[in-house]
């Protein structure tokens, strides 16, 4: 094949299903031509998210907790650093020797199994019965609502198969990376809604138009002012799969929330001097005040004199319980 052919082929004639042949060939390409398939599956590791992912998720659950405790490492938000300063080059040398002797012990002794978790889970679903379920499940995440626009689906075994699961289309679901990768290989929760609506066409939150007015937005939420504000900024924290109230929604959706909260928050202090505090709210259930069916989230920002006695604070809602020193 000539360089006109394959940059014809790449740019017209290729059918995708997946990224797999472009990052083949770019692959192929930084190799100089020629690699072996090791050599070409140790790159795509390099842009496999899903494996990031994992193993952050893996760090934080185990290695990082057990050495902190221990005092060999310590832990500051995402940065993780070795608890014993100045080691000079030699001494770097042997700590890195005995670490790889450990490693290597422990490979011989246990073999492939060290890795068994991580084979299990990226065991392949033929792939007549993957598009079933990402057809059936309409492109879209089962636990976070997420479309296979904004992030890749992958086909979860609801039954983990180191539990027994079994590759079939009743063990089956479609979740987006983030949540097949929080997902626990003991978990054995389905996530299917049977039917349930992602969308409701009569709600006002899910409508196009309300997306569009949009002050900020992330993978699983949206921000917009309040049509009603109780004060100049009011501001409305709405996941975008309809979701009725806060506990329904998922734990991905809920930190969507959270983090749009503080994008809010940090912009409204940039923008108005004056505001010195916030009240951030969720109504659930008409009983405690909700008016629209579609999960909610208030932030109203805080002036200092809007009102005589700001003590308090959510506990007005109860007027007569909002007074209690």
């Amino acid at each position: 094949m000539t360089f006109p052919e394959l940059k014809e082929f790449l740019e017209r004639q290729m059918l995708m299903s997946h990224i797999y042949q472009p990052l083949l060939i770019k692959c192929l390409i930084d190799s100089g031509g020629l690699a072996t398939v090791r050599q070409l599956a140790q790159q795509f590791l390099n842009y496999d998210e899903s494996q990031v992912l994992f193993y952050q998720k893996k760090l934080k659950e185990m290695p990082i907790p057990v050495l902190a405790r221990r005092g060999v490492v310590t832990r500051s938000g995402e940065l993780v650093e070795l608890a014993v300063p100045k080691i000079n080059l030699k001494e770097k040398a042997e700590l890195k020797r005995i670490c790889e002797s450990r490693i290597q012990e422990y490979i011989e002794k246990r073999g492939m199994q060290v890795w068994d978790y991580r084979l299990l889970e990226s065991a392949l679903v033929p792939d007549s019965l993957r598009y079933r379920v990402l057809k059936e499940s309409k492109g879209r995440c089962a636990l976070c609502g997420i479309t296979k626009n904004e992030s890749p689906l992958h086909v979860d075994h609801i039954i983990p198969r180191n539990k027994g699961g079994k590759t079939e289309y009743e063990n089956l679901q479609a979740l987006c990376v983030k949540c097949n990768c929080s997902k626990r290989d003991t978990d054995d929760t389905d996530f299917r809604r049977n039917g349930e609506v992602m969308m409701d066409a009569d709600c006002l939150f899910c409508s196009g138009d309300a997306k569009r007015e949009a002050m900020a937005i992330n993978e699983l939420a949206y921000a917009r002012l309040d049509k009603f504000p109780v004060t100049p900024g009011h501001t409305l924290i709405i996941p975008k799969r309809h979701v009725d109230d806060y506990f329904d929604a998922s734990a991905n959706e809920q930190m969507a929330m959270m983090e749009l909260t503080k994008v809010i928050r940090r912009r409204q202090l940039a923008s108005d001097k004056r505001i010195k505090g916030f009240n951030v709210g969720i109504n659930v259930g008409e009983t405690a005040g909700q008016t629209i069916g579609h999960c909610h989230l208030h932030v109203i920002p805080r002036r200092k004199g809007d009102v005589a006695d700001p003590r308090g604070g959510v506990r007005w809602i109860m007027p007569g319980k909002a007074k209690y020193w």
